[in-house]
Order: C-alpha cells, then sequence, then structure tokens
C-alpha cells in the first residue's frame, strides 16, 4: 500500500472521529484506551479490594481485534453483562495504533459485533440487529456519518467477508423459512405465534442453543455491496462454514462435510469454488481440496492464490481427542503435507502470513497457547508470543504487523499489537476495575499420579497467601474433557481465591497441550485415569501445606461435573460438592442430546449387549449409593449438550438415599448459564455452598 493512501486515509479517519464527537459518541473511560497508563493507575491510591461477584459486571469481555488497512486503527468488540437489562450487549470500538484513547463505534444500548475493515478503507462493517430486526450487516463510512443498513435477508446473516476489491461480500446465511420468505416479501419481520411441528428425518436432528434440526442449512452467499443482489454460490443437504476470499477474489474457500451421511461422521474437507462476474441461475462446480477421512477446517491462501493452509486431523480413530496439526494443500486439490506431525500439539487458526514466507498459528501446548510460525515448506517451528499467556485470535495489519487477543492469569483478554519481535498492549478496558483489585497468585505445578505419570496444574492462592497456612480448597475440574487449563484470567478461580480458597486446576488425563495419547487416555475410562490424576493434584497441595485435608470441595461443570460425579462416588474426602450440567446415567442420553456420533464412535450402539457393558460400567449413577458429600446440582433447563435429565436423575436418587442436595434448573437456559442474573444467581450459590460447609 503506498504512503501516499496511508496519509490521505489517516486523515480521513481524523475527521470521522471529529464527527462521532460531533454526534455523542463516547471517548474512552472504562473501554478505551489510555495514552498513558501510569497517570490511570495513580490516579486510584485506595486500598486493593477482593474481586466479588459485582465486578463480573463491571468487567468488559475484549474479542475479534482488526487493524484498519494502512494500520492506524484497530477495530475490537467489548461485550458486558448488563444486569440492568439482564442481557449481554457488544459494543465496536477502536483504538489508534500510535496510542491515545479508544472511541466507541457504535452504540451502547444495541449490541453489534464482527467489525470489519473494507481493504479499500472506505468503510467499517459490523453485525447488528438493530430496531429489534434480523442480524444484519451494517456499514460506517470513514469520513463519517451515521452507520447505515447494508444487507436486507429474509434470515439473519451468520457472517460475512469483504472481496479484496471491497465491491462484494460473501454472507454465510441459513435457508430462510417459508414463513420467513413471506414475511420478507411483505416487508414484516416474521415471529411465529404458534411454531409448527418439527419434522424430523436426519440423524443429527438435534444441538445445543437450536434445539431440534431440520433440513435447513447454511450456505456460502455472495453479496454486490454497490447494487444489493445476493446469489446463492453452495447448495445441497450439507452445512457450508468458514469461507475465504482467495488473494485475486474470484474464489472462495471454505469448510464442509459433504460425504454420504455427514450426520454419520466428523468429516470436513477444504472447498474452493469460483465466483462468477455475474449471477448465474445454476450451482458452481467446487473443487475439493482435502480428500482424507478426518476434520479439515480453518482455510487461509496464500498470497499468491496456489495453496490453502489449514489445520488438519490425520487419526480418525481417535475422533475428537485426536490431534489437530498443520496442513498445506494445493488449491487445485492434491495431497496434503501435514507439517506439525511431529508436534504432537492442538493448532489453531492458520494464516499465511501477508508476504507468504511464514504461516502463523496458535498453538496449545503445556499450560500455554503461543502464537507460532513455520515456513510454508515445514522446518522448525517458531514461537512468537510464548510464557505466562494465553493467545487466543490474531488477525494481519500491512507491515507484517498482527493485533492480537492476550490474556495472562491477572489480565482478562486485551488487544496487544505484535510487529514479529515485540508485544505492546493497545487497550485497556478493564484496567480500571482491575487497578483496585488484589488478585491471587497463580502458581503453575508439576507432580505425578498414582501410576507415575507426570501431571500439571494450577494453583490459586488467596491474596494475602502466607506459606505454611492451611486453606480451605476447591478442586475445579475443566470441562470437554478436550480441553486445557492455561494461564489465562479465570474470574470464577479469582472470585474462590478472594474468598479465602485454595484453587486447585489440574490438566488430568484427556486433557488437551500434551498430546495425543495423553488425551486419548480416558477412551473408554471416564472416570479412570482422569481421577488418579485429580485426586494427585489435591494430595500435591496438601503435601505443599497450603490445603486443609479436612476442608475440601470439588466441582467442576460439563465435564468437570462429569468427573465430579464420578469423584464423589469413588471418596469421601470432599466435604461438599457442586456439579453443573453433568451426566451420570449415560446411556440415558443417546437419542436424547447432540452426540449421537459421540456415543456410538466411543462406546458403541447401547442395544447390543458388549456396547452396552460400556456404558454401564463407566456411569457414575450406577455406585451413587456410595455418594455421602453434600451436593449441589445445577443446569440449563434447554441444554441439549447436556441435558437436564442427568441432573434431575442424579437429584432424585440423593435425595432418596438421604444425602444432603439441591437441583437448581435456570429456565430457559443452555449448556452455558448466560443470562447476567442468572449468572448473579450461580456464583451466589457456589459461594454459599462451599461457605457454609467448608
Amino acid at each position: 500500500m503506498n504512503p501516499a493512501y496511508r496519509s490521505t486515509a489517516a486523515l480521513a479517519f481524523t475527521a470521522l472521529i471529529c464527527t462521532l464527537a460531533w454526534h455523542g459518541m463516547a471517548f474512552a473511560d472504562v473501554d478505551g484506551t489510555a495514552a498513558d497508563s501510569t497517570s490511570k493507575a495513580q490516579s486510584d491510591s485506595t486500598d486493593p479490594a477482593r474481586l466479588s461477584i459485582d465486578h463480573l459486571f463491571r468487567l468488559g469481555t475484549v474479542s475479534n481485534p482488526q487493524i484498519s488497512p494502512e494500520g492506524s486503527w484497530i477495530a475490537y468488540t467489548v461485550s458486558r453483562d448488563k444486569l440492568e437489562k439482564d442481557e449481554n450487549l457488544s459494543r465496536i470500538w477502536m483504538v489508534p495504533v500510535a496510542g491515545g484513547d479508544a472511541v466507541a463505534m457504535t452504540r451502547e444500548d444495541e449490541s453489534s459485533s464482527h467489525p470489519r475493515w473494507s481493504p479499500d478503507g472506505n468503510y467499517l462493517a459490523f453485525l447488528s440487529a438493530r430496531n429489534d430486526g434480523k442480524t444484519q450487516v451494517w456499514l460506517l463510512a470513514r469520513h463519517g456519518g451515521e452507520a447505515r443498513q447494508l444487507t436486507r435477508t429474509a434470515q439473519s446473516v451468520d457472517s460475512f467477508g469483504w472481496s479484496p476489491d471491497s465491491g462484494r461480500m460473501w454472507l454465510l446465511l441459513q435457508d430462510p423459512t417459508p414463513q420467513e420468505i413471506e414475511a420478507h416479501q411483505q416487508g414484516d419481520d416474521y415471529e411465529a405465534a404458534t411454531p409448527p411441528p418439527w419434522v424430523i428425518d436426519r440423524q443429527q436432528f438435534k444441538t445445543d442453543y437450536v434445539g431440534y434440526l431440520d433440513r435447513r442449512r447454511t450456505h456460502v452467499h455472495v453479496l454486490d455491496v454497490s447494487s444489493g443482489s445476493i446469489t446463492q454460490l453452495t447448495h445441497g443437504d450439507y452445512d457450508d462454514s468458514e469461507p475465504v476470499w482467495s488473494p485475486d477474489g474470484s474464489r472462495i474457500a471454505f469448510t464442509s462435510n459433504r460425504s454420504a451421511n455427514p450426520d454419520s461422521n466428523y468429516n470436513s474437507d477444504i472447498w474452493v469454488v469460483a465466483v462468477p462476474e455475474e449471477p448465474v441461475p445454476e450451482a458452481a462446480p467446487l473443487i475439493q481440496v482435502t480428500t482424507q477421512a478426518g476434520a479439515d477446517a480453518s482455510p487461509s491462501w496464500s498470497p499468491d492464490g496456489k495453496r490453502i493452509a489449514h489445520t488438519s486431523v490425520t487419526d480418525v480413530e481417535a475422533m475428537l481427542y485426536a490431534t489437530a496439526h498443520l496442513g498445506v494443500s494445493s488449491a487445485a486439490g492434491g495431497n496434503t503435507d501435514i507439517l506439525t506431525h511431529e508436534l504432537d500439539r492442538m493448532v489453531f487458526s492458520p494464516r499465511f502470513s501477508p508476504d507468504g514466507r511464514h504461516i502463523w498459528f496458535l498453538l496449545e501446548d503445556s499450560g500455554e497457547v503461543n502464537l507460532a510460525s513455520i515456513r510454508p515448506a515445514g522446518g522448525a517451528i517458531r514461537r512468537l508470543i510464548t510464557g505466562r499467556q494465553v493467545v487466543s485470535e490474531f488477525s494481519f495489519g500491512p507491515d507484517q504487523q498482527a493485533a492480537a487477543l492476550v490474556s495472562s492469569p491477572h489480565l482478562p483478554e486485551e488487544v496487544f499489537l505484535f510487529n514479529g519481535k515485540t508485544l505492546v498492549q493497545k487497550t485497556f478496558t478493564n484496567q480500571p476495575v482491575l487497578q483496585t483489585l488484589q488478585l491471587g497468585e497463580v502458581e503453575k505445578v508439576s507432580f505425578n499420579s498414582q501410576d507415575g505419570t507426570p501431571i500439571e496444574g494450577f494453583l490459586i492462592k488467596p491474596p494475602g497467601f502466607v506459606a505454611g497456612q492451611k486453606y480451605p480448597t476447591i478442586l475445579d475440574i475443566h470441562g470437554g474433557p478436550q480441553a486445557q487449563y492455561d494461564f489465562r484470567f479465570h474470574f470464577e478461580a479469582q472470585l474462590y481465591a478472594a474468598n479465602g480458597y485454595l484453587v486447585v486446576h489440574p490438566n488430568p488425563r484427556g486433557s488437551t497441550g500434551y498430546g495425543q495419547a495423553f488425551c486419548l487416555a480416558i477412551w473408554r475410562d471416564w472416570g479412570g485415569p482422569d481421577f488418579d490424576d485429580v485426586m494427585a493434584a489435591v494430595d500435591d497441595a496438601i503435601e505443599r501445606g497450603w490445603a486443609d485435608p479436612q476442608r475440601l470441595g470439588v466441582t467442576g461443570w460439563s465435564y468437570g461435573g462429569i468427573l465430579t460425579n464420578h469423584v464423589i462416588t469413588k471418596t469421601d474426602r470432599f466435604k461438599a460438592a457442586i456439579t453443573g450440567a453433568s451426566e451420570v446415567l449415560y446411556v440415558v442420553n443417546y437419542g436424547h442430546d447432540m452426540y449421537q456420533r459421540w456415543w456410538e464412535q466411543e462406546l458403541g450402539l447401547p442395544w447390543q449387549p458388549e456396547a452396552r457393558a460400556r456404558y454401564e460400567r463407566i456411569s457414575p449413577f450406577n455406585r451413587v449409593e456410595d455418594i455421602v458429600t453434600p451436593t449441589l446440582i445445577l443446569g440449563g433447563e434447554e441444554d441439549w449438550n447436556v441435558p437436564i435429565i442427568n441432573s434431575e436423575q442424579l437429584y432424585l436418587a440423593l435425595k432418596r438415599l438421604g444425602v444432603e442436595t439441591q437441583l437448581v434448573v435456570y429456565p430457559g437456559e443452555y449448556h452455558g448459564i448466560d443470562t447476567p442474573s442468572y449468572k448473579q444467581d450461580l456464583y451466589q450459590r457456589y459461594l454459599d455452598w462451599f461457605g457454609e460447609r467448608l
């Protein structure tokens, strides 16, 4: 990009800042960036406080950093739980790369997300469901003015992406219902007073946050920005995702499972579709880039348009326990070169660098998430951002710069600028709150499990921790199980620590970050080696002299709750337990939750005797008579990930057995509890249940 353009764009955006200020748009305070962060820290001389539940509604969640084409600004999103409205609202901000205050680009009372700069630098586009309508694409002109609505589709826009020439966009749209089409033609928004019955004929017929599935699919469309015309590019009984334009704008790569029966397997491939110059009635021909049976995803074009980098699962038998590697394939189709096979660590979000000399990617390893790079032909892996921090997103700007989303133990995610060597924080969204708090120290630990297997984890100490003093201790087990605890900021753990608890965060077998064999170790053996590992984590904390063995609690959500159920059926060491969104009698979930593929591939068809024996052997419900631990049970009413029936069964069993228990069901909630007032209630119940018993 030539220097003259950069100068013109920078001047134009200065005019935009003035316009925004004239229209009353907010400049940085809580959500902004301090030109001099030291001055803010010195402005508050009060003694540090402890983290409380109320701070949940004062902290913002930063995401989606995007550098403007000339490299002067970074747009990003800040989401907040608004207790007074009982909803989460997202707002788009931007911060100058050179330093200074952030500017709010969208209103505070309406959610906006997914900011994307047009490559010509003229617009900032975003998604919003303003005026209580469908989610659509909106445009902010770079020279100033109010946002205007760009798309007016019958259904909501899932996501979008600018073409290299800024003249078009790809849109991800789910097929509309007949009622949506009719209402759209009449100029109305469709809301069914009485929903029609669900007619089910798919093998995968349910998913969380959606419920029952029909045959409406999500496909790639192309919007002509000037005319507003939309052309559907992909068709069929398949869902398409992750579209990305080729550098010359002639093709779009995307991810899709287009096997004979997509509902029966976890396969996905990278596909390429040509983008016609003019709308055509027939479906465009597709090129299948990858052909292996495992999951290929997250495509990224090389600058010359000849190759596509992507993630690639090569071990189909390991299923969801398999390591996702970095692959490179010809955009014309052919063999895939796996570049990280020997690394044996999970790879995410590969992206060709702007000069094409490297592929950057996120690398999950041993309690860290690094930004790393490798040559497209393979070779040594270079770790670019590493240490006691976690990189969760990044996007490229000009001159090999990248905007990265980074978190550390005492810092919720913020936007940083990385130039290949130095990492500089650019947003300070939560600094006004954090500088008033004393947080618990986080220490990474390692120890051996019962069979000698090395295990890692983290200990979160209460603020003001005193060595030699024994603290009530909470074993907090992560979900997944294919996940890991890492160096990011954990609100829940810090909340426990602020209330005087030592918190144990182990990465037991089944976790990612330690290789495929480590993750696969719990195959058909849930509550086996992973139980030994989390108990070893507690023993390690006791041996250090920090954990009080007489005041132990255990908790977890999702698989963390599942393993909690195993723990309380196998030991009476814990004085209190909290299990959230968990399972106890696994066979009940087959055909009721969203995991029919997982159940069949790991345990088998439950009506077959050998498979049924596997279900029963590892189900905690069959040892429920051994539970003596007072147990609080929680879940969402409409959770199809881990349905509430599991919590109901566990509750009734404990009630009948005379074990102290309580069941809390959150109306209308899914696998995660999202409503702010329910989050407040949830955290208070955590503190009350453990506080009364530990």
